[in-house]
């Protein structure tokens, strides 16, 4: 994809975003063909690092671990700590809702026991923890600032990916676009990529 072309289309987007009273997401579309997404070999399940952040939209992130390991993450403002005797109290409704709204990780050892209390739930929507696993800096950095592209529905040879928000440069955005490309790029060649489009919330799409 060439990043000309991508900063060619969203200077257009901008120029026909008009005024809004909130801050509109930037959206990168692409089309493809000789893609058959009902085939399980070929859906996206992708989380995406993008590397100029989210413009203010960044998730929260909630990790299912022990007091030791909690202790840890804290120091690197994640959100929500939820305790290995805490977790069989989110299968409520009330608290189910408030969960399914952040990045969620685990400890490996307490996978089991978020399966089997709100796997039903989470594992339905997506929204299953990931393994707490690395250097808990980076997992909290990363977790603010990636996006997860799922095949869904009725897999559909299109895939809609957040890169930003107006409050952004048209250089950031850019960048961001890329690293949902060259991501995208590494399970679906070239040849299968039919279309690209940028797009503001209320805006009309742009052909890149």
């Amino acid at each position: 994809m060439d990043k000309k072309k991508i900063k060619e289309a969203l200077e257009k987007a901008f120029e026909d975003k008009g005024k809004r009273k909130f801050t509109q997401s930037v959206e990168l579309i692409i089309n493809f063909k000789g893609v058959n997404f009902s085939k399980a070999e070929n859906r996206m399940n992708l989380d995406i690092f993008l590397p100029k952040g989210k413009g203010g939209k960044e998730p929260k992130v909630a990790i299912f671990a022990d007091k030791n390991t909690g202790a840890v993450y804290n120091k690197y403002g994640v959100d929500l700590i939820i305790k290995p005797e805490e977790i069989a109290s989110y299968s409520e409704t009330a608290k189910m809702k408030e969960l399914v709204n952040y990045n969620m990780f685990a400890q490996p050892n307490l996978m089991a026991l978020v399966a089997k209390n709100l796997g039903q739930h989470l594992g339905r929507i997506g929204k299953m923890p990931k393994p707490l696993v690395g250097n808990p800096e980076e997992i909290v950095k990363k977790a603010r600032s990636s996006v997860r592209l799922v095949s869904k529905g009725k897999y559909l040879p299109v895939m809609q990916a957040f890169i930003g928000t107006e409050k952004m440069s048209v250089d950031d955005l850019a960048d961001n676009a890329e690293s949902i490309y060259d991501s995208i790029k590494k399970k679906i060649a070239d040849h299968n990529f039919s279309s690209s489009y940028v797009k503001l919330t209320m805006g009309k799409a742009v052909k890149i």
